[in-house]
């Protein structure tokens, strides 16, 4: 898996925020049977299956899932059946049920449609509301609705042991994804990163979303921290050039730099637990080097 696969898998729901939810499932439908045979086409929704579903109801994840690199349940994916996401694979498995990203090949979709097969869209969530709003739908879906709210529980517990302590000063700071991209206000990470007591500096930069940040915004008005995405292996990424500029060196010598892992940076559900505590980890160490 390289990051610009993974990122043009996700990246659309980290920039739109288009809302929760099934783009084909009929208002008026029965109810329906719990789903024995559940395909997962997208890295985000197969952590979230992965932690709520029977593990003989999976029927197949997603190939990205099975990357170390990139995927925070990799172990758990390398034991189940996987697919690149053709419709050939799919219809093979005979699902009852596919969960699949915002956007996906209309082909697949359409597909999938004429033959009857449930398939439901999620985007990527943009809010922490949004992202324990969609582990209980999926949990529902699967009907194990007990184990989405013992994930939620879990990621509200990570939440406030990530939270800064009273008084304790904000930590500025810039999370530059692989390509180079930074999540600004109106992103989950941009809200992860305001819950662990990180103020983020795309907001006084002028941009929005997700936005490439110029270096030069960097170096005229560095962040206490720098947080940079892994590079894919073998292939430098836009974020470790700007890492190791020297003119970085030079005009934000004070500036701490510390790596934060690809694969925290693209999914909610339960990834924020680790997330949550990894931004609460370098805030902290910031802190103390300050002190």
């Amino acid at each position: 898996m390289t990051a610009p696969d993974r990122r043009t898998l996700v990246a659309g729901g980290l920039a739109a925020g288009l809302g929760l939810g099934s783009a084909r499932a009929a208002p008026a439908s029965p109810p329906q049977a719990e789903p024995r045979c559940i395909v997962s086409l997208n890295p985000c929704l197969d952590v979230i299956l992965a932690h709520v579903a029977d593990r003989s109801r999976i029927a197949a994840l997603s190939h990205y899932s099975r990357d170390r690199y990139g995927s925070t349940i990799a172990d758990i994916a390398r034991t189940l059946p996987f697919t690149y996401g053709t419709a050939e694979e799919v219809i093979a498995l005979e699902p009852d049920l596919v969960l699949t990203g915002r956007p996906s090949s209309p082909v697949l979709l359409d597909t999938l449609d004429r033959l009857g097969i449930r398939t439901l869209q999620f985007s990527v969530p943009e809010t922490v509301a949004h992202s324990l709003a969609q582990v209980r739908e999926v949990s529902a879906l699967v009907g194990r609705p007990e184990r989405g709210e013992a994930v939620v529980r879990r990621i509200e517990a990570a939440l406030a042991a990530a939270a800064p302590a009273p008084g304790a000063r904000r930590v500025s700071a810039l999370v530059f994804m692989p390509g180079g991209f930074a999540s600004g206000p109106g992103t989950l990470m941009d809200e992860m990163m305001r819950r662990a007591g990180l103020e983020n500096v795309i907001a006084r930069y002028g941009l929005r979303g997700s936005a490439n940040v110029p270096l030069e915004f960097v170096i005229a008005d560095p962040p206490d921290l720098l947080l940079s995405g892994e590079p894919s292996r073998g292939l430098p990424s836009r974020a470790q050039r700007v890492m190791e500029h020297p003119a970085l060196a030079r005009f934000a010598g004070g500036m701490e730099r510390a790596v934060f892992p690809e694969r925290l940076l693209f999914c909610g559900g339960p990834v924020l637990i680790q997330t949550a505590a990894a931004l609460s980890r370098t805030r902290d160490a910031v802190l103390a080097r300050s002190a």
